[in-house]
């Protein structure tokens, strides 16, 4: 519907043509380097990483729920960084749904983990969210410097979220599993896809350090990947094409068109009163905040686009704080993020229940209180770094 909607948006004169032409130009690389993301994640996935990660998770965890909890914490975590929250929601949540079915242990503690730690561990690299790349390009960072300002937020948040997740779910975690379950043999690591992901991440501090958009270094990383899997017969162009996903991609451009053309009529002038001013530590909480709030009634996606024109004048820590709220925030609602509803799909299609009530009451105490962690951890590595 977002593409109709710009449609309806040029012609009708909302939002002038060349407007919507220079939003279209703003987004296209940020569109570009996501295209080549999820290709990454994709063919990783061709490879067997997820199901050799989700195999080894299995016997470290030899039946004991705690441990496999702390497991798809390290592992979703690093998977959201490195290769973006939809690898996480959309190759390792079913993953995750097998390793616990072949350990014996409750689905629940872990599969929620997903979808927590999709939005939240999504804090630490310009390459872990859309919304990253958006508040990446907004902050003028390179891509150490915003990796360095992030990571004490990013553990700070997924250490209270562990603490949260063991208190809610302490009856699931304490629940023994059947024993002698066979976990079976751990498949062989692909280290070709290890070796590939890693050479991306180091490009991609490197084309930093030289100016290089990095953009161009997750094309080399999808396309290493994905011609490996064309020149053994295990995909085909059309598959590529797919695991771009440019319906998805035609959907955030035509969202970006969208958000202007409301920004441009009234929307920016009326939050113009209500965003604080600054980068001291309450201004950051009460930015945060409004990110947060925004992202649960409108979406993580447009209440992003809206806010990075507001707070970027003021400079990189108020960007940041944007990005914290637009993260962390949609754990607490369905519609705070597309990869949460998507997560939904994934759960339902796997035949198990979500508590509507249960989400809430957990996204009530693990948002405000990992939301607050990061940004006053946000606000120290500033005033440090």
């Amino acid at each position: 519907m977002a593409v109709p909607a710009a449609g309806i948006a040029v012609a009708t004169g909302v939002i002038s043509l060349d407007h919507a032409r220079a939003e279209a130009e703003r987004l296209g690389p940020v569109v570009g380097f996501l295209a080549a993301v999820l290709v990454l994640a994709h063919f990783c996935d061709v490879e067997g990483l997820f199901r050799a990660c989700g195999a080894w998770t299995a016997r470290w965890a030899r039946g004991r729920p705690v441990r496999l909890l702390t497991a798809v914490f390290a592992l979703a975590s690093a998977i959201t960084a490195a290769l973006s929250l939809d690898a996480t929601i959309v190759l390792l949540t079913p993953v995750v749904f097998a390793t616990a079915a072949r350990t014996g242990v409750r689905p629940k503690p872990h599969v929620y983990a997903c979808t927590h730690l999709s939005n939240t561990a999504s804090l630490l690299l310009p390459v872990s969210n859309l919304t990253n790349l958006l508040a990446f390009a907004a902050s003028g960072l390179s891509f150490t410097r915003f990796a360095a300002l992030m990571a004490l937020p990013w553990l700070a948040a997924i250490a209270v979220e562990y603490l949260v997740f063991r208190r809610f779910f302490a009856r699931d975690l304490t629940a023994a599993a059947p024993a002698g379950r066979d976990t079976g043999e751990a498949p062989a690591l692909p280290l070709f896809a290890l070796v590939t992901v890693g050479c991306t991440l180091a490009g991609f501090v490197v084309a930093s350090a030289f100016g290089v958009d990095p953009a161009w270094v997750a094309a080399a990383g999808a396309l290493v990947l994905a011609g490996r899997a064309l020149l053994r017969r295990q995909a085909g162009p059309l598959t590529v094409l797919r695991a771009a996903a440019p319906g998805f991609l035609a959907f955030v451009l035509a969202l970006g068109v969208v958000v202007r053309a409301v920004v441009d009529n009234g929307l920016a002038d009326l939050l113009g009163h209500v965003v604080p001013d600054g980068t001291g530590l309450p201004a950051l909480l009460g930015l945060a905040a409004l990110a947060a709030l925004l992202a649960n009634l409108i979406n993580n996606l447009p209440a992003v686009l809206v806010l990075l024109p507001l707070a970027a004048p003021t400079g990189p820590g108020a960007v940041l704080a944007v990005l914290l709220g637009v993260n962390i925030g949609p754990n607490l609602t369905y519609a705070g993020s597309l990869a949460t509803l998507l997560w939904r799909r994934i759960v339902h299609q796997h035949e198990h229940d979500v508590d509507l009530g249960e989400f809430t009451r957990l996204g009530l105490l693990a948002v405000p209180s990992s939301l607050a962690v990061a940004v006053v951890a946000l606000w120290g590595s500033l005033q440090v770094l």
